[in-house]
């Protein structure tokens, strides 16, 4: 892949790009660790410049949702889009809805040529949603149990 891509394979590169496929949606810290756990001593700086070179390279997608640190993915030129969990900040892929990428096609353009775009759909992941539930049933069994006149003792 670094070959096709035009870039020299290092051990750094290498190293990066396999984190990359492993871990998708990857800030740069989690990247680094990684890195410095399976392939041993590596700089802050080094990390820094691989990932700019393989997202130059297209073998890596950087993204940043509002008020979050930026990620990396190793899926790239399909187009797809993300969802962020509004209270846990888990990240998964969304594929697009209709055709190849009808994002793509704005109704004023001012001019541009436009060849990507990025979508962000905000929400609760299921995890959460379940946890919320969870709370709600335990709160609803205290207020009947409070209500009932059998509080806690």
């Amino acid at each position: 892949m670094l070959r096709r891509a035009g870039l020299r394979v290092t051990r750094p590169r290498l190293a990066v790009l396999s984190v990359v496929h492993d871990h998708p949606h990857a800030d740069t810290d989690s990247i680094l660790t990684a890195v410095r756990t399976g392939f041993g001593r590596v700089s802050h700086q080094a990390v820094y410049d691989v990932l700019h070179a393989l997202t130059a390279a297209g073998l890596v997608r950087r993204f940043q949702p509002s008020g979050s640190v930026a990620r990396y993915e190793a899926r790239v030129r399909d187009n797809h889009h993300h969802v962020v969990c509004r209270s846990c900040g888990a990240i998964a892929d969304v594929d697009g809805a209709v055709g190849d990428a009808p994002c793509l096609t704005a109704p004023d353009g001012s001019g541009y040529e436009i060849n990507d775009a990025e979508v962000i759909y905000w929400g609760r992941c299921p995890e959460c949603r379940g946890n919320d539930v969870q709370r709600l049933k335990a709160t609803s069994h205290h207020e009947e149990t409070a209500r009932q006149g059998r509080g806690p003792t």
